[in-house]
């Protein structure tokens, strides 16, 4: 399996690459590459011109505020799983990091190609639709934010235009007291989830949110019950939240969603996430 001809540039700079993606007619962004490599090689994409960004330093930045930290679309889900970056989710994204495929795809793969692709079992997905993330994008005419529910449209499409790479994740931090649970279900480790689940509650931050991910779209929010039922939720109310929310599926697709999503509410009732 060969790809099919292409042209390759590497710019130095997010302007570079936004000029090269907006002037060519066919043109494909290059980071990690773990999807668009067997794409390539298959020749279920066939661009005239890849633009490789993973040498731009805008793209491996952390920038730290109050309330918030913005990381690089570059980034990888190693360095996120070997903590090289600070925490400041309280364990909820090294946890997240840790169970995406194989460590061979951890070491390359990148926040921003995982949000690019809008994969719908993508681990990233479902964990920064959680955490109410900001997708920061750039193009020829300027710079955008966009909530990751607006940019996410849909399985495998995405709100990015012409000329347009995504530059960052912004995501807030969780106070010292906040609780996450996060659940995934696969046929075996590495494998694409069948099923995610994450929960959030933040009470400093009046902050929370259940979600329900690998649903075949977007991933969808749950309206959360409160958090003193948790400890006595049940399949069963999962299940009549999931319908709530639009989700259909067969018995065996029900059935494991919701046990994700009650893994996922149980943890976050029951595990201090201090001592995690």
């Amino acid at each position: 399996m060969k790809p099919a001809p292409f042209d390759y540039e590497r710019p130095a700079s997010v302007e570079a690459a936004t000029q090269m993606l907006a002037q060519a007619q066919n043109a494909r962004i290059l980071a990690g590459g773990q999807t668009l490599g067997p794409m390539l090689n298959l020749r279920l994409a066939q661009p005239s011109l890849l633009v490789d960004i993973t040498r731009i330093p805008d793209l491996v930045r952390v920038e730290e505020r109050a309330g918030t930290v913005t990381l690089g679309a570059c980034v990888t889900h190693a360095a996120i799983e070997d903590r090289r970056i600070g925490d400041f989710t309280q364990g909820l994204l090294p946890r997240v990091a840790r169970g995406i495929a194989y460590r061979a795809v951890r070491n390359r793969g990148t926040l921003g190609g995982s949000i690019a692709h809008a994969d719908p079992a993508a681990d990233w997905l479902t964990c920064f639709m959680a955490l109410g993330a900001a997708v920061l994008i750039q193009g020829e005419h300027g710079v955008r934010e966009a909530a990751i529910g607006d940019f996410v449209r849909g399985a495998l499409a995405c709100d990015l235009r012409l000329g347009e790479l995504i530059t960052g994740i912004r995501l807030p931090r969780l106070s010292p007291d906040a609780r996450w649970g996060y659940a995934k279900i696969c046929r075996k480790e590495g494998e694409f989830a069948e099923a995610i689940g994450v929960y959030i509650s933040d009470p400093q931050r009046n902050f929370e949110r259940l979600v329900a991910g690998a649903a075949g779209g977007p991933p969808l929010i749950l309206a959360p019950p409160p958090a003193a039922s948790l400890p006595e939720a049940d399949a069963g109310q999962m299940t009549r939240l999931l319908r709530d929310a639009g989700y259909v599926a067969d018995a065996y697709g029900m059935q494991i969603h919701a046990a994700a999503m009650l893994r996922a509410v149980r943890e976050a009732a029951t595990v201090a996430q201090a001592a995690r």
